[in-house]
């Protein structure tokens, strides 16, 4: 499997029905790296006071990452809004792992990037919280309901992944711009900061872009879309959406099956 340098993870929501660990844990054994960051909302502490769902796979990821600080790759945990109550311990250490409010990167290429979750750019989050856990509510439910759409798109023969919660953020005009308000202030941050982009999490739209000059990075999530950023030893950064890799294997399976 290819090594990479360094590979940066967020939302991952360990503690809910939602979460994709398995998912995760196929990219994890095909991602080994020099450095993992974890960019926030790793353990959902807000979902978990509704109801804790922490099955066996959830319960690997965590074992897996720790392992793997263990062995020598170096592991720094960013928290987020979901899991802010560990922002306390910033400066400490769990085992190997480091825990800190923000970092700076510097890729193979001799760019630098900042490091934080996002939620400080998150007006609804920091002025109106408890608009923002009734929008994580209705969130949830929406990406509960993909798992009907998704089985309901198998049982019709229609090939490939489609979010419904994915569908209405590019579809309702005030989710997108929030979106777009959102990678401004991140862009105007990391760029008053001398810095030559960010990489961040929290909205759950993951993507890699230019905005002005400065490198806008977003991770993504793993409970929808199941997305990751990859640096590769060159300095490249590569936005990973395991979704569609797990949908060519299994396209490839079956065409090996038909074919047998």
């Amino acid at each position: 499997m290819p090594h990479v340098r360094t590979v940066f993870l967020s939302d991952i929501h360990l503690g809910t029905r939602a979460c994709q660990a398995e998912r995760l844990l196929d990219f994890l054994r095909e991602h080994p790296a020099d450095t993992l960051y974890l960019v926030g909302d790793i353990v959902d502490f807000w979902a978990m006071k509704r109801g804790i769902h922490w099955n066996a796979a959830q319960n690997t990821v965590v074992q897996k990452v720790l392992r793997r600080a263990r062995h020598g790759e170096r592991v720094v945990f960013i928290p987020g809004n979901h899991d802010e109550a560990l922002r306390e311990y910033a400066g400490s250490a769990f085992g190997d792992i480091q825990v800190a409010d923000e970092a700076v990167h510097t890729t193979a290429d001799g760019r630098r990037l900042l490091l934080m979750h996002g939620d400080a750019f998150d007006q609804v989050t920091r002025h109106h919280r408890w608009v923002a856990v009734l929008g994580d509510v209705f969130y949830n439910l929406l990406v509960r309901a993909n798992r009907w759409t998704s089985w309901l798109r198998r049982k019709l023969g229609l090939a490939g992944y489609w979010s419904l919660a994915g569908y209405a953020k590019r579809r309702v005009k005030k989710a997108l711009n929030f979106i777009f308000d959102f990678e401004e202030s991140a862009v105007r941050h990391a760029s008053a900061r001398g810095l030559d982009g960010i990489v961040c999490g929290h909205i759950h739209c993951a993507v890699i872009k230019d905005i002005g000059g400065i490198a806008y990075i977003n991770c993504g999530d793993w409970v929808d879309s199941c997305t990751g950023i990859v640096e590769h030893l060159d300095g490249r950064l590569e936005l990973v959406a395991w979704h569609a890799r797990a949908a060519v294997t299994a396209l490839h399976g079956e065409e090996e099956r038909a074919a047998a």
